[in-house]
């Protein structure tokens, strides 16, 4: 359907239908193109009412997504507080890690310019983290792990669960999208400075290996 016919077809969108979605978590004009047009149409307004609710709308029409964020004055020492609607979630370090590895590999791939959707298998993401973490002698340990790091990410949005790729009878690994929306919490000057970053890491999981050792 062209963006033409959207907007001859789409509903006369009031405030509140835009701003509940947006309440309830991230907002991709791939899932649902005629409330992605109300949005666009009535931006202005849903900045408006959510400012006085403490919070931001972070919106990239390029890349067709959008969500609700605390507003940047909330973490203001000099500023009164208000209780805060988005939570934070404190991430794990290996959590940290893989979405900064992701982000990374997503900044390739546009370079590349071949496609606009980040594919990885399982196998590739485990290969990505294997690099930054101690050798383990327990192979299938270290991808059960790495598994449950996947998951989170997966509850996070920042990866897409996609359906099997082809492959041989028993062997067949779960393939994943990279959402775009990962470049808005990691954007382009954060990843400029991200080997110094991954360099820490791997210094960092080195000294947790071996003081794991002594012990």
């Amino acid at each position: 359907m062209t963006e033409q016919a959207v907007e001859n077809t789409a509903p006369n969108y009031d405030l509140s239908a835009v701003v509940i979605p947006l309440l309830k978590g991230v907002l991709y004009q791939e899932n649902d193109a005629s409330l992605w047009h109300g949005l666009i149409q009535l931006q202005a307004r849903v900045r408006d009412y959510v400012a006085v609710l403490g919070l931001e709308l972070e919106l990239d029409e390029a890349e067709g997504y959008a969500f609700l964020r605390a507003h940047k004055e909330l973490d203001d020492d000099t500023t009164p507080k208000l209780p805060r609607l988005i939570a934070r979630r404190p991430l794990s370090f290996p959590v940290s890690l893989l979405l900064a590895l992701l982000r990374k590999k997503l900044a390739e791939f546009d370079a590349s310019g071949s496609d606009t959707r980040l594919m990885l298998s399982r196998d590739e993401i485990v290969e990505l983290m294997r690099v930054f973490l101690p050798e383990s002698s327990n192979e299938a340990r270290l991808i059960d792990q790495i598994e449950t790091h996947i998951n989170k990410i997966v509850e996070l949005g920042f990866l897409r669960r996609l359906k099997l790729a082809a492959a041989p009878p028993g062997k067949q690994t779960a393939v994943f999208e990279v959402k775009r929306i990962l470049k808005a919490f990691i954007d382009a000057e954060w990843l400029v400075n991200l080997d110094a970053r991954l360099a820490d890491y791997q210094a960092y999981l080195a000294g947790e290996h071996g003081e794991s050792s002594d012990d």
